[in-house]
């Protein structure tokens, strides 16, 4: 039988998963080629020999995803498999659309051929969409846990933007370790957290390797937490399922490819951040919940705000820096940082905008939401040279560092700044700590 030509259509992440365990030793397929969007410079590379396996000798090219229609059309595609996540349903079936016209079948997997089983018990917590607070969920989690006197190894949804072969497998114990791997801003705000408070972390580009070296870790592993990315599912088989909602976006949750599946099979429903949204939006955010998934538990909770040094909020003219994927693709249109600016009496919100400069004018030209706060975007060096400039440019009296790491441990800020953290707070019952004692229970985890 021929074999079929296919293109997965990613984000440098999901992607490169699907390929590792449905594709790469597939003998009734050929991928030839990935296709690349939202990440900055990833594509005109290569997914490494490496790591392709003994059926891709020169590894597999990745291309722009612009180039897709002519791609299935001089490669002879049969098929495209759509694989990155935080998408909305219109624009999931636009891409179908183009893929169908261009004569090739439009494919997703799902996490029958896609999750992994571990060894050890699981515990999963995904979101609806990018920004809902499911970091500050799984660091709570991996504290209930370690409580316990329980070994907790964190494995990160993937992130890998720099050399993807070295990027196997990453192991994360000490803040020294986010140098050596030469991690990217974006990477720093989901792995610091974890290690600073003394969690391993792994992420990398092989997640079967990965979960091997998680489940034989050196300091020991009685439970794997998947902390997830994006509003994507966990890649390994799960026994516990957190899916966080964020009432300031309600009804994403079934409208974006694939929280709603996120959704759909968690056990648990995790409404963050009641302490400032509105009644009628959590009741929204809580009605979807019961349609879809009426046997989820749900736990109501908020993101609880600590500045730093108020006293640089108050009455002054502050710009404020946000988490860049959650302003960008999470569309959202306030954080941490811009909650904080109105609990604290921030006299006004400076426009960066007349400010920004390279790569950073792009940004705010795609994503035009974003208005006056500023996305610390920093995939690579350039791009945080620009976010540098562009706050050292801008006139205002106090920055607010609304992003989960100190900014001003990699970028110089020339005037005076104060940093915002967010914990989760749950209010009422239940609660993570009542369901995390029910799982160790069940998996007999007692030390």
């Amino acid at each position: 039988m021929e074999k079929k030509k296919v293109i997965i259509i990613g984000a440098a992440g999901r992607d490169f998963h699907n390929f590792n365990i449905y594709y790469r030793d597939n003998e009734n397929y050929q991928v030839v080629a990935f296709t690349a969007t939202q990440i900055p410079d990833i594509d005109d590379r290569k997914y490494p020999a490496e790591l392709a396996g003994s059926l891709y000798p020169e590894g597999i090219p990745i291309y722009s995803q612009d180039k897709l229609t002519e791609l299935i059309q001089e490669l002879n595609v049969d098929e495209c498999v759509f694989a990155y996540s935080d998408v909305k349903y219109e624009d999931v079936m636009a891409i179908s659309a183009i893929v169908n016209a261009a004569g090739a079948d439009f494919k997703l997997l799902g996490p029958k051929s896609t999750m992994l089983k571990s060894s050890k018990p699981v515990i999963s917590v995904c979101a609806v969409r990018t920004g809902c607070g499911k970091s500050q969920t799984t660091r709570k989690v991996i504290e209930l846990l370690m409580e316990k006197g329980l070994k907790v190894v964190a494995i990160r949804h993937p992130m890998p933007y720099g050399d993807l072969a070295a990027q196997k497998v990453q192991r994360f114990a000490t803040v020294e370790d986010l140098k050596i791997h030469k991690c990217t801003v974006e990477e720093m705000e989901e792995y610091e957290p974890h290690v600073i408070r003394g969690n391993i972390i792994y992420a990398g580009v092989d997640y079967e390797a990965i979960l091997k070296a998680a489940e034989n870790d050196p300091d020991g592993c009685d439970v794997i937490v998947w902390d997830g990315g994006n509003n994507d599912f966990s890649f390994y088989e799960t026994d516990l399922a957190i899916t966080i909602l964020d009432p300031h976006r309600p009804g994403h949750e079934l409208n974006y490819y694939p929280g709603e599946v996120s959704l759909r099979i968690a056990d648990i429903a995790l409404i963050n951040k009641i302490d400032s949204a509105t009644k009628e939006a959590i009741e929204t955010v809580k009605k979807n919940i019961k349609v879809v998934n009426p046997n989820a538990a749900i736990i109501k909770a908020e993101s609880k705000i600590m500045v730093e040094n108020p006293e640089l909020i108050k009455g002054k003219r502050v710009l404020v820096v946000e988490d860049g994927p959650t302003l960008t693709h999470g569309e959202m249109k306030l954080g941490a940082g811009t909650i904080a600016a109105g609990r604290f009496g921030a006299k006004e919100l400076v426009d960066p905008r007349e400010y920004a400069v390279g790569k950073l004018i792009d940004t705010f030209n795609t994503y035009k939401h974003i208005g006056e706060l500023l996305p610390a975007m920093g995939y690579g060096e350039e791009q945080l040279k620009d976010l540098e400039t562009t706050i050292n440019n801008t006139d205002c009296d106090t920055v607010i560092i609304g992003t989960p790491i100190d900014l001003s441990r990699v970028i110089n800020i020339n005037k005076p700044h104060t940093r915002v953290h967010y914990e989760l707070a749950e209010v009422g019952s239940p609660n993570l700590e009542e369901i995390i004692e029910g799982f160790v229970k069940e998996h007999k985890l007692v030390k």
